[in-house]
């Protein structure tokens, strides 16, 4: 301070820095205001100041006075320091970065100065950068507990769990009434699947700050995770209850809801959390789904038009699998996947880099996925799995979904020469098994599904890893090396929308497993509430996949066909929307007709014979279901599009040599299927060719499906073991 200072200037700072102290900060800042009036060049006044302005929480005001300070004092580190807390607080994280070097320079030995650094930092997802600063802070200050559990969060958003853990474990040595900490323990044990030590530890968060809405909202994602729904549902009202304006909990919640089927529930979620935060990541393809999922097409173009947009302007608006729901776009398609990887896991590391093991004679094949049970995707590879030739291939699995106990998990369990169960490990535990396998080639069946591992991938579980089936699109990942597909689905003119390297397969990529029963009993049509005569239009599609325009297409189908009916997947708020929807049409709402879900796969196949055409959906396909009735003997109806998903029922029919079901537009989709309704020849020769290709097309023939795509894998290995990088590959 000033020799020259004014008594009663000090005397003001003096009394507000005793006020700054006691919290009264508005009285704080008059007391700081007045020993500025009395020396107008008074640094430490402005700092103050502007410390009692952040206080609260009035960060432009509190820039504008460290910026005072520093006029009059431009060696000033502690103003470098706060300004930078301003500057982060008012989202200029780049500026305030900038702040904290400065406050560095002139002061390198203040620890605080290195920690607020890393949370600038952490801000801007530079990870590996920040871990550094939180390393020089503790070395500066051993005791500093704050930094430790920073540098906990930077190695978790690293992926580096364990690491993690040991750091809040030093923070709570420090500070036992740390109740960050904790939550953040248990954020990371929850990260290693650990969900009884995750729970443990938010509990005791909550022991020491009882309202901890965060804590909450992160028991309830384990809560979810365990398949504790009611349990759920209570800690994420508990944490809007606590923070109403809480929008990552209503985004959860509506999350809940969605996986639970109550997609009523769902929506209203999600439009509270988008009339507090309209542009939250990714909420509006979550909003958009949800309604897709009943059918409920409120404001539908406006909405997918703004996803649209908002993905080709570089915002993370929608999933990936939403994109494909939503758009017949693979430009965006693939740009919104790349986001999503770059947020989810450009900052994984933990893993030194891995290269072709030693030649392994049979080859070492694992499949990745969370379906290995009655689900779709077992439905079409549970045959190839057991057809594989074990002379040349070792089969893994790695399964990380529920172990349900069913037949076909029992089934798959047999199939394989080694079944894994890692559904309880994390993503590192399950790429350094792998690594101990000395797996060779690693398949990811589930891409950007649900409940998919695509960070088992990013940490290099095997030499080379490719993408299949489960998702029809690109993952947008530079550590995903090949995607199995075929000229169909991935035309040439297609090629540069897709990040992995294209094995080319013969025929459709599809796989299926001829050894599917179909039940031999006949169903009559007053059992599935079908009428007498008519003829029986069917779609058993997800409800997500009817677009307004495919229903609308299909509404002029039946007003064309007199007597004809449309057969649906049953669910009772999609039922209540569509029928609203065809009477709208001007359709009578009897001639839809709802299936219930069946238990017997083998039983829904039969009853598909009552079915006289399958109507195939656009954007997103029918792709199991495509297969499941041609499996069954109906002829299906496709229009192709831009994106694989667009493709697929395409794919299944050239492998069927059934060119004539695959049509090149709406106009002629309708019309088609007018005809083959209503022209009994037509419809006769189509039947009569798919019965005869059925048995004899490459379609169904999974042993020659299996000795293609094992030809695939030797081609891969064989570049693998030159040193070649991959390629695409025609097989």
């Amino acid at each position: 301070m000033s020799s020259e200072m004014p008594q009663s200037a000090q005397l003001c700072f003096e009394r507000g820095n005793a006020l700054l102290t006691a919290g009264q900060y508005q009285e704080a800042i008059y007391c700081y205001q007045q020993a500025i009036a009395l020396k107008a060049d008074y640094p430490e006044a402005y700092w103050k100041w502007g410390n009692a302005l952040l206080n609260l929480g009035d960060y432009p005001a509190a820039l504008r006075s460290y910026e005072l300070a520093l006029a009059y004092k431009a060696d000033y580190a502690e103003a470098y320091n706060n300004r930078g807390i301003a500057l982060q607080n008012l989202q200029e994280v780049e500026m305030a970065l900038e702040s904290f070097n400065q406050a560095i320079a002139l002061k390198p030995d203040y620890s605080n100065y290195h920690n607020n650094r890393g949370l600038a930092l952490h801000k801007l997802q530079r990870y590996a950068e920040e871990t550094a600063c939180y390393q020089q802070a503790l070395a500066l200050k051993p005791n500093f507990a704050e930094a430790y559990n920073n540098y906990g969060n930077a190695l978790q958003s690293l992926q580096r769990y364990e690491e993690a853990l040991s750091c809040y474990e030093r923070a709570l040595a420090l500070k036992p009434d740390y109740a960050k900490a904790y939550f953040n323990r248990g954020n990371a044990l929850q990260g290693l699947k650990h969900y009884d030590a995750a729970l443990q530890s938010y509990a005791q968060a909550l022991v020491l700050k009882p309202d901890y809405a965060a804590v909450f909202n992160s028991q309830g994602i384990v809560l979810h995770n365990l398949k504790q729904a009611e349990a759920a549902v209570n800690c994420y009202q508990r944490a809007i209850a606590l923070q109403p304006d809480y929008v990552d909990a209503y985004c959860n919640l509506g999350q809940l809801h969605t996986t639970l089927k109550q997609y009523r529930e769902a929506i209203l979620n999600f439009d509270q959390a988008f009339n507090l935060q309209p542009d939250h990541e990714f909420l509006r393809g979550h909003r958009l789904k949800a309604r897709m999922q009943i059918c409920d097409w409120q404001d539908f173009d406006a909405e997918r038009a703004a996803i649209a947009d908002s993905i080709a302007a570089g915002k993370n608006v929608a999933t990936p699998f939403e994109v494909l729901m939503m758009l017949d776009n693979p430009a965006l398609q693939r740009k919104a996947a790349e986001s999503w990887i770059a947020q989810s896991y450009s900052g994984i590391a933990g893993l030194q880099p891995l290269s072709a093991y030693a030649a392994h004679d049979p080859i070492r094949i694992a499949y990745f996925s969370a379906d290995f049970r009655t689900h779709p995707v077992a439905f079409l590879t549970a045959e190839l799995f057991e057809r594989h030739d074990r002379k040349r291939f070792e089969i893994f699995a790695f399964s990380f979904g529920p172990d349900t106990g069913d037949a076909m998990r029992l089934r798959l369990q047999a199939g394989f020469d080694r079944f894994l169960d890692v559904a309880d490990s994390s993503d590192l535990e399950i790429a350094r098994l792998a690594r101990s396998l000395e797996i060779d080639i690693a398949i990811d069946l589930g891409g950007h599904t649900a409940d998919s591992r695509p960070g088992i991938f990013a940490l290099r579980a095997a030499p080379i890893q490719a993408a299949y089936l489960g998702y029809p699109g690109t993952l947008g990942a530079s550590f995903m090396d090949y995607l199995l597909a075929d000229r169909v689905v991935i035309p040439d003119g297609s090629r540069q929308h897709y990040a992995e390297k294209i094995v080319y397969l013969p025929g459709s990529f599809m796989p299926n497993d001829s050894q599917r029963l179909i039940a031999g009993q006949d169903f009559s049509r007053a059992e599935m509430n079908l009428p007498e005569s008519g003829f029986v239009f069917c779609s058993f599609n997800n409800h997500y996949k009817i677009t307004p325009a495919v229903f609308a297409c299909w509404m002029r189908i039946l007003k064309a066909v007199t007597g004809s009916v449309l057969w649906l997947s049953d669910s009772p708020d999609a039922a209540e929307n569509l029928r609203r929807e065809a009477v709208l049409q001007g359709v009578a709402g009897e001639r839809l007709v709802f299936a219930p879900r069946l238990p017997d796969m083998a039983e829904h196949l039969g009853r598909q014979r009552l079915a006289d055409l399958f109507l195939d959906t656009l954007p997103y396909n029918a792709h199991t279901t495509s297969s499941d009735a041609l499996w069954a003997g109906l002829p299906v109806l496709t229009c192709p599009g831009e994106s694989f998903p667009s493709r697929v029922a395409a794919s299944l029919l050239t492998a069927l040599d059934l060119p004539e079901l695959i049509v090149e537009s709406p106009l002629h989709y309708e019309q088609l299927a007018i005809e083959l309704a209503t022209d009994t020849g037509k419809y006769a020769a189509v039947k009569s060719k798919l019965a005869a290709n059925r048995l004899t097309a490459p379609l169904f023939d999974t042993p020659a499906f299996t000795r293609h795509l094992e030809k695939a894998y030797l081609q891969i290995y064989h570049r693998l073991q030159n040193s070649l990088p991959p390629e695409d590959i025609n097989v």
